[in-house]
């Protein structure tokens, strides 16, 4: 296969690049869960009728301090010019460095303004910090220590939850794969008289098709269909993710034809709507909208060579995905490692197993952060790698690329478990140990798992 020979040949060329642009799409943050306050205008600040003119704004101090330069100077400064600290500076600098990923910075900003309380606290603040809280500390320490402290300051100033505190606490179950800690929120949720919104249904829309429990994801679908407001971008965005999940083509190209109506279709939206498409095996239709997202935009980020590249790659069309690889860097953009792991699911759907460890291990040189891993497109693609190797018998490297679930505790879901005991099997290993780890591990053994394990027990000697 020349194609693929030349395609090795690039990799190798490329083999010391570092990861840059990351596509993260709908399983890290699908959604924005604190529903940020978009002030056009920053000296625009509550209770301010004269404001004095002034050159800066305190998101600007903020963004200028220097590292390890705490937060409290930029503050400080901007109080002793006689300008007060409005809610109206803190959303603005806020949202600014949640967009500049100056996640740290924007906890540090919002622990300042519930320690001194510059103003009266609203949900707001506290939904903020809950978010980066999170963000920084990591779930397993933010559900144990800070998320019920944080509550517990709600309660002592009579703050009542919002919707966007339960978005964050149910994203926080969903990017932890806890369908029991999501389901135990949004009762919660509902006790309260909290009323969800589309963000709300998204993100549990969102868990459960990851989980693949299909009909539980469509009763949610059915209520962002009936809880949207117009034709919202990132609505659209979430309802072509789920379509694809639930193979509902008539809905899927239904919802693409709203996001071309949109004054501004955004690049996302095409990456989106071209891994729907080739999730439900529309390959055709991926390559269409790949051609209109050539024609109508510059192809310069590298998640938008990956959408294809992953079409191709989930049906072993590895030569064309050779020749959009070739693209890639003809264009400028750098391979990550999303690319390389597509690329070796590609191989190993064609039988090229040599070929594929060598593109994995390529991927290994890449720098891959702790969001990367945790995220949707990786998992999913390496649960992809993971079945080809167990049909194989590959026990080896099923249990090199189980150990990534269990650090993403991706492992919670039963079919992942099951995909791992599939390897065993065709390997002919007995463990007795299996069932009982799959059960620490928060998976909940099914009619396979147990039908897999009388498989094993026959290789007990």
């Amino acid at each position: 296969m020349p194609r693929f020979r030349l395609l090795l040949v690039l990799c190798r060329r490329s083999s010391d690049l570092h990861l840059h642009s990351i596509p993260r799409h709908f399983a890290s943050c699908p959604l924005p869960v604190a529903s940020p306050l978009d002030f056009s205008n920053p000296r625009e600040r509550e209770g301010d009728s004269s404001e004095e003119k002034r050159s800066e704004t305190l998101s600007s101090r903020v963004e200028r301090l220097t590292r390890g330069e705490s937060v409290v100077s930029a503050f400080q400064s901007w109080m002793r010019e006689g300008f007060a600290i409005h809610r109206g500076d803190i959303f603005h600098t806020v949202n600014r460095l949640r967009k500049l990923k100056m996640n740290k910075r924007a906890l540090e900003v919002m622990e300042w303004v519930i320690r001194e309380r510059p103003y009266k606290l609203k949900e707001l603040e506290y939904s903020y910090l809950l978010e980066f809280t999170t963000k920084i500390h990591g779930i397993s320490h933010g559900r144990k220590k800070n998320i019920p402290r944080i509550l517990t300051l709600m309660k002592a100033d009579g703050v009542s939850p919002h919707t966007s505190t339960y978005n964050i606490l149910l994203k926080i179950e969903a990017d932890d794969h806890n369908i029991e800690g999501l389901s135990k929120v949004f009762i919660e949720m509902k006790q309260a008289k909290v009323e969800p919104n589309e963000i709300t249904y998204g993100i549990l829309a969102i868990a459960h098709a990851v989980a693949r429990l299909y009909t539980v994801s469509e009763t949610y679908i059915e209520a962002i269909e009936r809880s949207k407001t117009g034709n919202n971008w990132s609505t659209l965005d979430i309802l072509l993710i789920l379509y694809g999940y639930l193979g509902k083509e008539e809905e899927l190209e239904r919802t693409w034809k709203f996001v071309e109506e949109l004054p501004h279709a955004r690049t996302k939206s095409f990456v989106l709507a071209i891994e729907a498409f080739g999730r439900i095996g529309h390959v055709s239709r991926a390559e269409e909208i790949w051609a209109e997202m050539k024609s109508n935009r510059e192809l310069k980020f590298t998640k938008q060579f990956n959408s294809i590249i992953s079409v191709y790659c989930r049906h072993g069309l590895v030569e064309k995905a050779s020749e959009v690889f070739k693209r890639m860097e003809a264009n400028g953009c750098k391979p990550n490692a999303i690319t390389y792991r597509h690329l070796a699911l590609g191989c190993l759907k064609v039988g090229l197993i040599k070929e594929a460890l060598k593109t994995m291990n390529m991927g290994k040189s890449e720098t891959l952060g702790f969001q990367v891993r945790r995220s949707t497109p990786w998992l999913e693609t390496a649960h992809m790698v993971l079945e080809v190797f167990a049909d194989l018998g590959d026990l080896e490297n099923a249990k090199m690329l189980f150990e990534e679930f269990k650090e993403t505790k991706y492992c919670r879901y039963t079919f992942v478990y099951n995909t791992l005991l599939r390897a065993y099997v065709k390997a002919k290993v007995y463990d007795p140990e299996l069932l009982r780890k799959m059960i620490l591990g928060g998976a909940r053994p099914d009619a396979e798992t147990y039908s897999l394990v009388r498989l094993l027990e026959q290789f007990k000697n």
